[in-house]
């Protein structure tokens, strides 16, 4: 008795997932034929080396002051070397406070990425939903992230169809 209900119970869900449809989409390939996206990258990139020249020209010049005090070191009182050492500090410091700023969790860029990037991303959300929706896919894999896809048919993908939908027709 219970080997048949194991085996109805196998039937039945294999005869379930037999229903269920699976489509793949390759969001990198999306996001790459998307001129607004490539257009916010290029614009984050610049950003973010303004930003990193910032930091940059503060750490270079505590380097410098570090270097000059030590060449000047012997010459110094105990209130010059305290006042020279505090200085280097401080320049650390901003250019610590400045690199967070810039680029910290929930920093500058973080906060512009997601300003730029939020809007692109949300439409192609809808449409890969909305073709799933129209097709009756349960199930939308990512083939370009580390899901663990080993292999998937050409067949199910529907990154062209996503495209077609948001006016990028290759």
């Amino acid at each position: 008795m219970k080997k048949l209900l194991v085996m109805i119970a196998v039937l039945a869900s294999s005869i379930s997932m037999q229903a269920q449809k699976f489509a793949l989409v390759d969001m990198d390939y999306i996001f790459k034929n998307i001129p607004a996206y490539e257009r916010a990258n290029e614009q984050l990139t610049q950003v973010s080396k303004k930003w990193q020249a910032e930091v940059d020209a503060l750490n270079t010049e505590a380097q410098t002051m570090y270097k000059n005090y030590q060449n000047e070191v012997v010459f110094l009182s105990k209130e010059q070397k305290k006042a020279k050492q505090d200085a280097i500090m401080e320049k650390e410091k901003q250019a610590s406070d400045l690199k967070r700023k810039y680029f910290g969790p929930e920093g500058e860029l973080y906060k512009k990425r997601a300003a730029l990037m939020s809007p692109i991303q949300e439409e192609v959300y809808n449409a890969i939903k909305d073709v799933a929706d129209l097709r009756g896919y349960q199930l939308v894999l990512d083939r370009a992230s580390d899901a663990g896809i080993i292999f998937g048919s050409p067949k199910i993908d529907i990154s062209e169809e996503v495209l077609r939908k948001l006016g990028y027709a290759n």
